[in-house]
């Protein structure tokens, strides 16, 4: 990377990552990898199973230190935060969203996205409050008190959604969330999630499978035996500067 992305909510840059594999070989999981994404910006990432993305993902989170490179978010250098300010970090600043969605079984939606919230000791009446827009916002207005039993997948994964927002962090961080739908349900996903980090200035990296993510992302980049290869699409480019122009 040439230069400070000043603008960009996370960095990599020169970002390496080892793994001793079976039988003592070294295995470079990321291999100097630099990326940036910016307030508003949704950056996919794709490449097969193995090719590091996963770890770009944990190293981008705080959850893994790199082993060379800097990771750094809105400028600061996560290794420089100790071990309350990382949590701190990312539970304020991050918002996670998996393939498996994660929800509390028997627990109503409006519960199950509050859940940070009421981690950090917010009542269960200002939480449903603050959480309760959110859910709307991902078209469940209709479903606040349906337990992850009686909402379709497509459904849970929307309260999944609305549980990485609702503290309204800088960042979201989403590991193949259209792994377990269909293809329909999946662009429903994908949409929202480009609206969402253009709406509210949220920097989303995406890992992704999933072909479709080229027509929603602002940018696809690849990742092959722990290398970032180049954009593979031009829409985001086109589409970033124009906001930036707008804004």
């Amino acid at each position: 990377m040439s230069g400070r992305a000043l603008d960009a909510v996370l960095e990599l840059d020169g970002v390496v990552k080892h793994f001793q594999a079976f039988g003592g070989d070294v295995v470079r999981a990321v291999d100097r990898v630099s990326l940036a994404v910016a307030p508003g910006e949704m950056v996919a990432l794709h490449g097969p199973s193995g090719s590091g993305k996963s770890t770009l993902l944990l190293l981008a989170a705080g959850i893994m230190s790199a082993d060379a490179g800097v990771v750094r978010f809105d400028g600061r250098d996560l290794a420089t935060l100790s071990a309350g300010e990382m949590a701190d970090h990312q539970r304020r600043n991050v918002g996670f969203i998996y393939q498996s969605f994660h929800l509390m079984a028997g627990v109503p939606a409006v519960e199950n996205a509050a859940i940070k919230l009421l981690a950090d000791r917010v009542s269960l009446r200002e939480a449903r409050r603050a959480t309760i827009p959110w859910l709307e916002r991902v078209g469940l207005s209709g479903r606040l008190n349906h337990t992850p039993d009686r909402l379709s997948g497509g459904e849970r994964q929307r309260v999944a959604i609305a549980r990485a927002l609702v503290n309204e962090p800088r960042m979201i961080l989403a590991d193949e969330p259209t792994g377990n739908l269909d293809t329909q349900r999946g662009a429903e996903i994908l949409a929202l999630l480009s609206d969402i980090a253009r709406q509210h200035a949220v920097a989303v990296l995406l890992v992704t499978h999933d072909p479709q993510a080229a027509a929603f992302a602002d940018r696809v980049c690849t990742l092959q035996d722990g290398k970032l290869g180049g954009d593979v699409s031009a829409r985001g480019r086109l589409g970033l500067a124009g906001r930036r122009a707008a804004g």
